[in-house]
């Protein structure tokens, strides 16, 4: 269990500031979900995102997450997605379903689309655990998702233009 905030990073040559960002966020237990999508877009302002750069849309709850993240990868020109959710256990198995569910679903926009799509799911025992994630005692997942999805855009265009140089006969390394 994680015992100390995990928000806390160095990341001083992180940029964000070419960079277009999808937000989908669940609209289930919104004093979470809204948190997370605060803290998300919180810190990729700080990391230069320009504010008409960032999109946020909402579906209806944790397990409509990786349709929202197609929709991003399908119909706008974004370069990553952030998911963010908060499924609480409950009494019954539901819990697994739609952790599994959107787990898998997002994995496979991301494979699918060939873009970053972070996860900001939070999959908590009560809602205690879920408040020190979103912006409590934890951190909040919403900042670790908005690094995660910067370094992986950031990556992913690294080895696209290591791809295209690799491929220029006057390149001689």
């Amino acid at each position: 269990m994680a015992t100390k905030n995990l928000s806390v990073f160095e990341a001083p040559a992180l940029s964000a500031a070419d960079l277009k960002f999808g937000i989908v966020v669940s609209e289930w237990n919104p004093e979470i979900t809204n948190a997370l999508r605060d803290g998300a877009v919180r810190t990729l302002r700080k990391y230069g995102c320009n504010e008409e750069n960032i999109i946020v849309r909402y579906v209806p709850g944790t397990f409509e997450l990786p349709m929202g993240a197609r929709f991003f990868a399908e119909h706008t020109d974004v370069d990553g997605v952030i998911a963010l959710g908060c499924v609480v256990k409950g009494e019954t198995p539901h819990f697994d379903y739609v952790c599994m569910g959107a787990t898998q679903g997002i994995t496979n926009v991301m494979l699918e689309w060939d873009m970053p799509v972070a996860f900001g799911v939070l999959t908590t025992l009560d809602q205690q655990q879920a408040l020190d994630r979103a912006g409590g005692r934890l951190g909040n997942k919403g900042d670790e998702a908005a690094v995660a999805a910067i370094k992986m855009v950031r990556l992913q265009r690294e080895f696209e233009l290591s791809a295209t140089s690799s491929l220029d006969p006057m390149n001689v390394n």
